[in-house]
């Protein structure tokens, strides 16, 4: 992938150890990207290459993987990031998982179910050989105590809307009853759970695959402080207690997460990789440059630079996998100037998204006009935002800017990696020359942003979402007033109850319809702007065999595994 220079002897290296010295890294991420710089630069030169972790890998079943971010936490029950949740898979298992092949919840733990007729009552059938990672079995008390603790109010879940469904779950979460017992979710014996719910729910084995349903263990918890604690040493290694195909081994902050086999898994005979390491790297161009020199099996992400080079020298090792995510811009809707709606709509306006498309990401981006992904469940929103600077400019003078003027530059937050970052310089562009306003860009941390979103401390940050499970109400249901995931602070009544009657409806034709109305109805305020639908676009080795995505994302490691 790229053109050998015929350079050679000892100094071509040391000058590619020195490059590599001077990238910002910490701990084993400087190492790594040391190393991949030399590496590189041996083939580059002509130096002779040796064996590279990659290669070992093979020989041991370990996988290497790039996993864009440093965890914030790996407690299922608190992780708001998609590359916490990634790890977290391997370390614990559901009742459900979503199928690559149909979309679909399939028997995970559980491994089968009943509906009652009305649909109200679901009756779950776990494996009698499930087993926590130190040898207790994994019974139907576990996920009543998991679905207590992430209800229980002081706990503070942002995710703990997603076991809403259940009978009284909303009530003990929001203190109107104190009583557990009332909540439905009862263990009929050891290997038998029963959930009555609120309502018909028919989506609910597919949400009952998100990370907020995954069990913790009792005994491990409270060894190490109260149920509703959060950030304590349970998830250490050496303490985290899990019942998934993998076990903790490292987790050293900002260089590496490794996992090992669980000998103990149910499935542990069919799981063939004996170790994942998880590299925290969030700038695709040193990631990138570790996959080429051997680093790494698989990235998250790769440059949009080197798109084309992929496709056109090593197009098998270009992957490209459809998953349902918007990204799009959060707008503190709390905080002035932009508690102004006429302001946000312009913003939201002028924006050329076909050029931001295929100038930033070679076309593999497609642009967003709503929040929902096309296609979600059956659902695509006939609502969309224009690209319209002539509006935009009208709605700006409405909101009393004409031209931008008096309005102060506002910061807007983005992440650090490389297609937010030139999507933003690019509208930041725009919005100077079509509407006079002026951008500073303040890029920060992965983990870093989502706090500030949560706490409020931003004006407009960029900001993304995968679906939970394939249905709209993943997305909308984000935006409901008070919701733990309404980082905008946007509050609408009307959209409330459309929400609230859509999740109350069996009919699936007038849900959707629901849902229509009032993704149209928040468009109309702008408490976000919809920017574009990303693909997972990543490089993974051809010696990567057994790899499977979904809609949602995830991957099944436990069927994986290497080999030439």
């Amino acid at each position: 992938m790229g053109s050998r220079s015929e350079l050679t002897g000892v100094g071509g290296c040391r000058a590619a150890e020195a490059q590599g010295r001077r990238v910002r890294m910490h701990g084993d991420r400087l190492r790594i990207a040391a190393a991949a710089a030399c590496v590189a630069a041996l083939a580059l030169f002509g130096c002779a290459r040796r064996g590279t972790p990659a290669e070992a890998g093979i020989r041991t079943q370990t996988l290497l993987v790039g996993n864009g971010a440093d965890p914030a936490d790996l407690d299922p029950q608190v992780v708001v990031a998609f590359t916490d949740t990634n790890i977290d898979y391997t370390l614990f298992e559901g009742l459900t998982k979503i199928s690559p092949r149909t979309s679909l919840a399939e028997p995970d733990l559980a491994q089968g179910w009943e509906v009652s007729a009305d649909g109200l009552v679901y009756t779950f059938h776990l494996r009698p050989n499930a087993r926590w990672s130190n040898g207790d079995p994994v019974t139907a008390d576990d996920f009543v105590y998991s679905f207590q603790r992430i209800l229980t109010p002081s706990f503070a879940a942002l995710y703990s809307y997603m076991l809403w469904p259940i009978r009284n779950a909303e009530a003990f979460n929001s203190g109107r009853i104190t009583d557990f017992s009332l909540v439905g979710a009862k263990a009929l014996d050891a290997t038998t759970l029963r959930l009555t719910l609120e309502r018909p729910t028919p989506y609910l084995p597919a949400l009952a695959s998100h990370s907020t349903w995954l069990p913790v263990h009792r005994p491990v918890i409270e060894k190490f402080g109260r149920m509703d604690e959060k950030g304590t040493a349970w998830t250490r290694p050496g303490n985290l207690v899990g019942n998934g195909a993998f076990t903790l081994a490292e987790w050293v902050p900002n260089a590496r997460v490794a996992v090992v086999k669980n000998p103990l898994y149910w499935d542990a005979a069919n799981t063939r990789l004996n170790r994942i390491e998880f590299y925290p790297i969030e700038r695709p161009d040193v990631e990138d440059l570790n996959y080429r020199s051997g680093q790494l099996h698989m990235t998250y992400a790769i440059p949009m630079s080197k798109v084309d080079a992929y496709r056109s020298h090593e197009p098998v090792d270009l992957r490209v996998d459809h998953i349902l995510t918007s990204f799009y811009l959060f707008i503190n809707v709390t905080r002035p100037p932009v508690d102004n709606a006429k302001l946000r709509l312009a913003l939201a306006h002028a924006v050329d998204r076909e050029a931001l498309s295929r100038d930033v990401t070679r076309g593999l981006y497609p642009p967003a006009r709503c929040l929902t992904p096309l296609n979600c469940g059956g659902y695509t929103c006939r609502t969309q935002v224009s690209d319209d600077y002539a509006e935009a400019r009208r709605l700006l003078a409405e909101a009393g800017y004409p031209g931008g003027r008096g309005l102060p530059q506002i910061e807007v937050q983005c992440y650090q990696t490389e297609v937010p970052l030139h999507m933003l310089e690019a509208i930041q562009a725009m919005w100077l020359r079509e509407l006079g306003i002026r951008i500073t860009i303040a890029q920060v941390e992965q983990k870093t942003l989502f706090q500030n979103q949560q706490d409020r401390n931003y004006t407009i940050s960029f900001s993304a979402w995968t679906a939970d499970y394939p249905d709209p109400l993943t997305f909308l249901g984000t935006m409901v007033t008070g919701g733990g995931n309404n980082w905008a602070g946007w509050s609408n009544r009307e959209f409330d109850r459309l929400i609230a009657d859509a999740a109350n409806t069996p009919d699936n034709a007038r849900r959707l319809e629901l849902f229509q109305k009032a993704e149209a109805l928040m468009l109309g305020e702008a408490p976000l702007i919809p920017i574009y639908y990303q693909p997972q676009v990543y490089a993974i080795s051809p010696a990567v065999h057994g790899w499977t995505t979904n809609v949602v994302g995830f991957h099944e490691f436990n069927r994986v595994w290497l080999g030439k």
